[in-house]
């Protein structure tokens, strides 16, 4: 089981907002962005300034659905798709952001739809289905205003359905990442990136796509730091 993880994360970035992943079941967790701290007041992007530098700075941005706010009591579906840290549920994929904007000093950006989605896991998973089936793409509740000043993408986002969570959709086809590289990492219950690395070239084709994405398995994402970092530094970070 994941739980109770006590170590403190440097207050390094300047921006947050929203994000999922959890996929042996079909899915693998979802919710928003937030500090490196999870008791940190958090920002939106939207507040922070452009320096002028475009194309300079990196991003992190991710998706992450969390099946539950309560750190007790867990079901199984629920400590599935979590990490918990100093008694604050955080999402898989949610974790693995904090963790990359940590240690590159990123700004920082959470997917967050405008109509929540539901925690109940059987519901969720119907749904995610649903959303494939009819290749709905959910509107997402806030903008990045200043995406031309970076110049470098992290997307993260749990395997659902041997996919994408079709949010994601939304957000490649929403903003224009010509001349951007995207460096994908995702987690999930057994399927690992899937074919999702392609569609998100397919999705952003004049952007370069890091074929060196990072995909973590759930079940280990909780002691996956080391790797993360490791990950990092063989990028370049």
């Amino acid at each position: 089981m994941k739980k109770n993880r006590s170590f403190i994360l440097a207050l390094l970035f300047s921006c947050i907002l929203t994000a999922c992943g959890n996929d042996a079941s079909p899915l693998a967790e979802q919710t928003q962005p937030s500090s490196p701290n999870p008791q940190r007041e958090e920002k939106s992007l939207e507040a922070a300034p452009s320096d002028g530098n475009n194309k300079a700075k990196t991003l992190v941005v991710y998706f992450s659905q969390p099946e539950t706010n309560d750190a007790n009591k867990m079901t199984k579906e629920e400590d599935n798709s979590t990490v918990v840290i100093d008694g604050k549920v955080l999402g898989n994929t949610q974790y693995v952001a904090y963790v990359i904007q940590e240690n590159t000093g990123a700004d920082i950006f959470r997917i967050e739809p405008e109509i929540p989605y539901p925690l109940d896991h059987t519901t969720l998973i119907d749904q995610a289905k649903e959303e494939q089936n009819r290749k709905f793409r959910p509107a997402i509740k806030a903008r990045i205003e200043n995406m031309d000043q970076y110049g470098t993408i992290f997307l993260g986002y749990p395997n659902w359905w041997s996919d994408m969570p079709m949010i994601l959709y939304t957000f490649l086809e929403k903003y224009d990442l010509a001349g951007k590289t995207i460096i994908p990492f995702n987690t999930h219950g057994g399927s690992g990136f899937s074919n999702t690395v392609k569609t998100i070239a397919e999705l952003a084709p004049e952007a370069k796509v890091n074929k060196n994405g990072l995909t973590i398995s759930r079940n280990v994402v909780q002691e996956a730091e080391g790797d993360i970092i490791a990950w990092l530094k063989d990028l370049g970070y």
